[in-house]
C-alpha cells in the first residue's frame, strides 16, 4: 500500500526576460556587452522555444484541475498572487500565461515564497547592476557569492515548506522552479515528486541568464 497521499509535479524553469520586471534592462544592456546582441537575441529566442515546448507538454495533460495547486517561483506570499501573475501575463510572460491557463482549467494559485528573503535577493542584485565601475562589480559580485548560496537555501526552505502546508491530501501541485533550485528532500515524506525531464534544460541550449539573484 502507498505511503503517498500527495503529489508534486516539478518543472525546471529558465525566467524570460519580462519575469524580471524592473530589473530586466540593466541585465539586458549587461548580456549584450557580454554575449553581442546577436548573442542576446538568440538567448532570449532559446527560452522563448522552451516555454514553447513547456506548455505542449501541460496542455496535454489531464488533471483534475480542481484539485490541482499551483507554486510559482518568485512569487510571493502576499495576497495579491493573482493580480501579480496576471500583470506580468499581459506583459509577455510565457510562464505566467501558462499560469492564467492553467487557473482557467480550475487550478488554484498558492503563494510559494517569503517576501522578505526575495527583496533581500532584489536588493543584492540591484546593488550589482548599479556599480559604476568594473571593482565595484567585482566587489559586488563576491558578496553575492558569499550570501547566495544562503538566500537559495532559505528560499527552498520556505518554498518545501510552504508545499508541505498547503498541498492537501488527494492534490496534485505544479511547482514552476528555476534549475539552481532543489527543495529535495525536505518535502514531506508523503508527497510524491515527478520532475519534467526535458531534454532543452539538460542540454543547456535556451542560454539560461546567469547573474546574481535570477535563478
Amino acid at each position: 500500500m502507498s505511503d503517498f497521499t500527495r503529489t508534486l509535479i516539478h518543472i525546471p524553469i529558465i525566467h524570460a526576460p519580462v519575469d524580471m520586471g524592473g530589473l530586466a534592462e540593466p541585465i539586458r544592456k549587461i548580456k549584450i556587452e557580454k554575449l553581442g546582441r546577436q548573442g542576446w537575441m538568440s538567448n532570449v529566442a532559446g527560452i522563448q522555444q522552451l516555454w514553447k515546448q513547456i506548455r505542449r507538454r501541460v496542455e496535454q495533460w489531464d488533471l483534475p484541475y480542481p484539485h490541482v495547486r499551483v507554486y510559482q517561483d518568485g512569487l510571493p506570499v502576499c495576497g495579491h498572487e493573482v493580480e501579480i501573475v496576471s500583470d506580468l501575463a499581459k506583459a509577455g510572460s510565457p510562464n505566467h500565461q501558462l499560469i492564467l491557463y492553467l487557473l482557467k482549467k480550475g487550478a488554484e494559485l498558492t503563494g510559494t515564497e517569503s517576501a522578505e528573503i526575495l527583496l533581500e535577493e532584489y536588493g543584492l542584485m540591484k546593488r550589482y547592476l548599479a556599480s559604476k565601475t568594473d571593482e565595484e562589480a567585482r566587489t559586488i559580485a563576491e558578496d553575492q557569492r558569499r550570501l547566495s548560496n544562503d538566500l537559495l537555501r532559505r528560499r527552498d526552505e520556505f518554498i518545501a515548506k510552504r508545499i508541505n502546508e498547503t498541498l492537501r491530501a488527494g492534490e496534485t501541485g505544479i511547482l514552476f522552479l528555476g534549475m539552481l533550485h532543489d527543495p529535495g528532500d525536505r518535502l514531506a515524506p508523503d508527497i510524491r515528486v515527478f520532475h519534467l525531464d526535458h531534454p532543452s534544460l539538460r542540454a543547456g541550449k535556451s542560454g539560461c541568464p546567469t547573474g546574481p539573484g535570477e535563478p
